[in-house]
């Protein structure tokens, strides 16, 4: 297993645009499993589907065509909370483990961000981060997003979706959310994405350091 990078949190904390100057930062292959369980929600939808249907669900992630995670369908608002939805059903987390273990294992090493990496995906990752925000933060944050990709919504509606998801994905019997013993702490609330990114920066070169002696 090359050398990853797990970066962990709760929706709007920051962690997908810290992942990703990581993984440019190093050159490092970036796997954003959110849009794994957005797409297999996504595909349920579109099939007419029921999300809280644990073997339609889990079928549909048996059969996912990675090509699915370019659309632009997975990156709306109902696509998160349906990605939430479908990632409750242990048979959709076991359908996708080993795609996300088998991208652990890539040379030199790799960047992942999701929510149970650090936990369940790659325990043994060398460097990891918990990336989170308080919830107004998150829902400001998420809010102006959407927005911005022409969605009309209002702020208090994102703040219970938030709140929401944070309980499902903290709650769930099955990798719930949480922070790997050994993670380090990265709050965003106070920060611009440079100062968190350069935050992040840090905690992975020191692991890096650690992972040399």
């Amino acid at each position: 297993m090359g050398f990853v990078i797990a970066v962990d949190g709760p929706a709007a904390s920051g962690k997908g645009t810290i992942a990703g100057r990581l993984a440019a930062l190093y050159d490092y292959p970036l796997l954003d499993t959110g849009l794994l369980y957005r797409a297999v929600g996504v595909a349920v939808l579109d099939g007419l589907g029921d999300l809280d249907d644990p073997i339609a669900a889990e079928a549909v992630a048996r059969a996912l065509d990675l090509t699915a995670l370019d659309r632009a369908e997975v990156r709306t608002r109902a696509a998160g909370e349906a990605a939430s939805r479908v990632a409750v059903h242990p048979g959709v987390r076991a359908a996708l483990f080993d795609l996300q273990r088998d991208f652990a294992r890539r040379e030199p090493g790799s960047v992942i961000d999701g929510r149970d990496i650090g936990t369940v995906i790659a325990p043994e990752a060398p460097a990891k981060l918990y990336v989170t925000a308080r919830p107004e933060i998150r829902a400001e944050r998420r809010w102006k997003q959407l927005v911005g990709q022409g969605e009309d919504v209002g702020f208090q509606e994102i703040l219970a979706d938030i709140r929401k998801r944070d309980e499902r994905d903290g709650g769930r019997k099955d990798a719930p959310m949480t922070q790997a013993v050994d993670a380090v702490l990265l709050d965003t609330s106070e920060m611009t994405i440079e100062q968190a990114f350069d935050a992040a920066r840090r905690i992975v070169e020191d692991a890096r350091a650690h992972h040399r002696l």
